[in-house]
This record gives C-alpha cells, sequence and structure tokens, in this order.
C-alpha cells in the first residue's frame, strides 16, 4: 500500500518517474509534473487552436470536479448558460488526445452498456493520477503517501481504478439512481455486469448503492468488487480487495469467431 500511495503522487509519466528515481524529492517530480501540464495546454493551442480556451477551461477544471460530492462534470462550472452541444468537441479533443478519460452514466446496469449510456452525463478523470495530485494544492503529496485523513482521498483513489480499466480495454460506465444510490464504476466482464467501488476510508465495508443493487433480481448481478486499503477476502456476492489489485482484473480473451458456410450447392 505504501508502494502504491507513493504511485499516486508520482503517477507514471516517465519524466516524473524518472526524477523521483534519481532525486527521490517530491517537489522536484511535482515540478516535473507541472511541465508536462504546460506541455498540454501548448499541444492544445498548436493542435484545435479554434477551440484551445474551451479545451483549457475543461482541463483546469477536472481536480475540482472530482473533488466535488458526486464527481460528476457539471458544465455549468464552465459557464452558466453552458450547453453540451457547445463543448461536446472540446470533450471529445481531451478523450481522444488520451489527456482525459470520461466515465460515462448508464440509465440500468444491464448489459449492453452502450445501449443505456448517457452521451451528456459523465466523470471525466486525468489520463495520470501523478498529473492529478499535481493539479491539487501544495504539500497533498506527502499527506498521500502518508495516508493522512485529513484529505479527499476519493477522486485520487478513484484515478487509478479508471487508468487500470482503460488500459486493460474495458468500457467505463457508473451509475446513478436517486432511489438506489450511485455506484463508482460498472463494467462488462465475460458478458456480465461487474459493478466496482473504490474505497479510501476505513467504513469500505458500508455500499449502499452496492447492496441494493446486488439485492434487485432484475438486474441478476452475481459478483462485485469493492477496492480498498484492507486486505482480501469474500462476502457474499462481494470480493474485497486491496486497490493496487485492480490490475489484475482483465477480460477474458475471445475465442476466434469462425463460420464457413458452404456454398459448394449453388456454384
Amino acid at each position: 500500500m505504501e508502494l502504491f500511495r507513493l504511485y499516486l503522487v508520482v503517477g507514471g509519466m516517465p519524466a516524473a518517474v524518472s526524477k523521483y528515481l534519481e532525486t527521490n524529492n517530491l517537489q522536484e517530480v511535482v515540478a516535473v509534473q507541472r511541465e508536462i501540464i504546460r506541455l498540454y495546454k501548448w499541444d492544445i493551442s498548436q493542435y484545435d487552436y479554434k477551440n484551445k480556451l474551451k479545451i483549457e477551461e475543461i482541463f483546469d477544471l477536472i481536480p475540482s470536479e472530482l473533488n466535488a460530492k458526486n464527481k460528476r462534470f457539471i458544465l455549468k462550472s464552465l459557464n452558466r448558460n453552458a450547453k453540451f452541444a457547445y463543448y461536446e468537441d472540446s470533450f471529445l479533443w481531451l478523450k481522444n488526445a488520451r489527456v482525459a478519460l470520461p466515465v460515462y452514466n448508464v440509465e440500468e446496469p444491464k448489459v449492453p452498456l452502450l445501449l443505456a449510456k448517457s452521451r451528456n452525463l459523465f466523470k471525466l478523470f486525468q489520463s495520470d493520477v501523478g498529473l492529478l495530485a499535481a493539479q491539487y494544492s501544495g504539500g497533498i503529496q506527502l499527506k498521500i503517501i502518508m495516508g493522512q485523513s485529513d484529505i479527499n482521498f476519493g477522486a485520487i483513489y478513484e484515478n487509478p481504478v479508471v487508468q487500470e480499466l482503460a488500459a486493460h480495454d474495458f468500457n467505463l460506465y457508473y451509475f446513478n439512481s436517486k432511489k438506489q444510490g450511485e455506484l463508482d464504476f460498472v463494467v462488462e466482464k465475460d458478458g456480465m455486469i461487474l459493478p466496482i467501488e473504490a474505497k479510501s476510508g476505513k467504513d469500505y465495508a458500508v455500499h449502499r448503492a452496492l447492496t441494493n443493487i446486488l439485492e434487485n433480481s432484475e438486474y441478476n448481478i452475481k459478483e462485485a468488487l469493492v477496492l480498498s486499503n484492507a486486505n482480501i477476502k469474500q462476502v457474499g456476492k462481494i470480493l474485497y480487495a486491496p486497490i493496487y489489485m485492480v490490475m489484475l482484473l482483465e477480460k477474458k480473451k475471445e475465442n476466434p469467431l469462425i463460420y464457413k458456410i458452404d456454398l459448394s450447392a449453388v456454384s
């Protein structure tokens, strides 16, 4: 877990990792990360000059939006009268440039999730958790490594989960219902729905929404995963596991789908 918390601060950008290995100086690591962020913004101005201000504004809002209660990206944070159509291309630019990772809302946790996807309701995560930590106010890095409880770990814990799931080619969704509550993540694995919760605190076994979803026979969900600081254990349908074990979550490799038709009768 200490190594994982260090990863939350350093992240995976090669220059940041090299600087940490060379110096073990977190301030120098943050300086490298902030330079990467500056270069991101330079890239934005070079490749999409027309929309650069909108894209930069969205990028700069990622940390504060993730720190909000429901972590959903609120367009009104950009502009009181903001319409999604006006900003859609800017969000797509960040996604396609691999600068940000969107997690879309689904109306129901049912296969296929794509059919229940909401195009304009989403959470927007950083492509690298170290860059996210560097965007927060100074001094947070040591607190993260020490696991201090006086900071909000929620977004910083969820970001590497998003990164890992994306790296393993999972399409990323979350579920939110006024009646049942919110699930951090919902993915399709081996033809089934797998709800995933990422918990940074000691109350990791308290998850009202997950309990509601598992008890709902309409969804017929067979298993769920709760990632936290605690050790591995199975309780009913729920597997509790240390958060770094998300790296072991992979899709089954699909067998080749071969179908050969006999056309000899029509030749």
